[in-house]
């Protein structure tokens, strides 16, 4: 189980430190037996249907109710604290838990009179008068239930093993190259499985974990030069925030990225920002966890080759093989893939996996004579102009080689003659010839976007990817916009 080594870090290095927030700090020792304890109280609830909501903030007590109830052998959900109530109301309707944990400051916004609710400072007095217990349970129970969007918009959920994770914790080591010695730091929130995993995960290997209460880029720079950190983990859009402070961190550190992938111009600015750093950038998702990897400069727009225990096809429409170099839907064979979807309340999870163990979430991808892997994009994401499928993430990717663009996105617009067309959003102060010529140079003519927005702050989801379904609705109401007042001035 995903918590199984915290009693043998408790016994090889006891008094060393495995949490450390601004307040708190516990060692291996207490943070084993406050796992232990909190194992124990989920067992002595005596409900048969084991499954935790969490809505709390960052903090110690997120990850001791997460490992507590991992170890007890139930299954934990976070909820995310920027939900609306009829966000979060359609979510718990679905992972229908016994129990919703959350504190008492944040009690007034859970307006779910479904749930059944306790308040973490009552819970922690009974925890902490609770023997403690050891493991219950197997590697092949689940542990963690995520939330993705459904094809109709409604929430459906993923469902993890514990074995899953533990066959991830084998890459971070492996191909990451993070150990016990290391001192990890976690800016982000840990309802985004990024930054929980890089929390569990170190607490997994046994190193010490650095977590903030919320992403500040002052604050991670403080904690950065202030502690011994060597590992950072992060998603691009922290990455742009850390570079706007203009600073310079010497220390060798260890960066884990996902979510995006770093451009060009971004890297280098990343390099002279961290002069002694090794930048890790995965590709994966969540149903798949850790697909690829890439750590050096040699091929800057790969994702890279895949970690040690993934195998990779590229497959076209009729599913054949893809030849060498050319697009098509990737799918994806490992033992750190999710147990299955839930799309309704109480019904078990409905495997992804095809008869031999290949999995896809639809993505778009080539392979390179190398084995190197090249994401061209979601399928979901296609735009189809004429006859012709243009992935928007390519032409981003052009976009944003100009220093002048800080982001862009593109995304499909109705045209009655083409069924589609691109259109380019830009965050930014670049002139449109400039990015035209930049596309023209880069690009097939036809990849070249017919319609160009530039607006003050690209919409992004709570992640940091770029929300392309609400990007999509508001430059089609400024197209309606523009059209109605050119109508007026004929």
């Amino acid at each position: 189980m995903i918590t199984s080594p915290y009693s043998r870090h408790a016994l090889t290095f006891p008094e060393k430190t495995a949490i450390r927030t601004k307040e708190d700090a516990l060692s291996y020792r207490e943070w084993d037996e406050a796992v232990r304890r909190t194992a124990a109280w989920f067992q002595s609830l005596g409900y048969e249907n084991k499954c935790v909501c969490l809505y709390l903030p960052n903090g110690i007590p997120f990850l001791q109710v997460f490992a507590g109830a991992a170890a007890a052998g139930w299954t934990a959900v976070p909820l995310d604290l920027k939900w609306k109530a009829e966000e979060l109301s359609k979510r718990l309707e679905l992972s229908d838990p016994a129990v919703l944990i959350t504190t008492e400051s944040l009690l007034p916004k859970v307006n779910v009179p479904q749930a059944n609710i306790r308040i973490w400072e009552e819970c922690a007095g009974e925890i902490a008068g609770t023997a403690p217990m050891a493991d219950a349970g197997s590697e092949d129970l689940p542990f963690y239930l995520g939330f993705t969007s459904g094809s109709t918009g409604s929430p459906k959920a993923f469902i993890r093993s514990h074995l899953s994770w533990i066959e991830s914790f084998a890459c971070t080591r492996r191909e990451f190259q993070i150990h016990e010695n290391d001192h990890v730091l976690i800016p982000g929130p840990l309802i985004h499985s990024h930054f929980l995993y890089g929390a569990i995960s170190t607490l997994f290997i046994g190193g010490t974990l650095y977590l903030l209460e919320k992403f500040s880029p002052e604050k991670t720079l403080s904690v950065l030069k202030e502690q011994a950190v060597s590992v950072l983990y992060l998603v691009p859009t922290m990455a742009e925030a850390l570079l706007g402070k203009n600073t310079v961190v010497e220390q060798d550190l260890k960066m884990i990225s996902s979510g995006a992938k770093f451009e060009a111009h971004t890297r280098k600015r990343i390099r002279g920002m961290f002069p002694n750093l090794t930048l890790n950038e995965f590709y994966g998702a969540g149903e798949l966890s850790f697909v690829s990897f890439s750590n050096d400069e040699k091929k800057p727009n790969s994702v890279g080759r895949p970690f040690h225990n993934v195998s990779v096809q590229i497959r076209r429409e009729n599913g054949e093989a893809a030849a060498v170099d050319e697009i098509g839907k990737v799918y994806v064979r490992s033992p750190m893939t999710i147990i299955g979807y839930m799309e309704k309340p109480g019904e078990k999870p409905q495997p992804i996996a095809d008869e031999e163990g290949w999995v896809t979430v639809h993505d778009m991808d080539r392979l390179d004579e190398e084995g190197c892997l090249y994401v061209a994009g979601r399928e979901n994401n296609m735009i189809l102009y004429g006859a012709l499928n243009i992935f928007p993430e390519e032409i981003e990717a052009v976009l944003t080689m100009h220093p002048a663009v800080e982001k862009a996105a593109v995304v499909g617009l109705s045209d009655p003659y083409w069924g589609q067309i691109t259109a380019a959003a830009v965050q930014g102060d670049a002139a449109v010839l400039e990015l035209k010529r930049l596309c023209k140079a880069h690009l097939a003519s036809y990849k070249v976007p017919r319609k160009w927005f530039f607006i003050e702050e690209m919409p992004l989801t709570t992640s940091g990817k770029i929300a392309r379904g609400e990007l999509r609705m508001m430059l089609e109401e400024k197209q309606r916009a523009d059209l109605t007042a050119a109508r007026g001035q004929n």
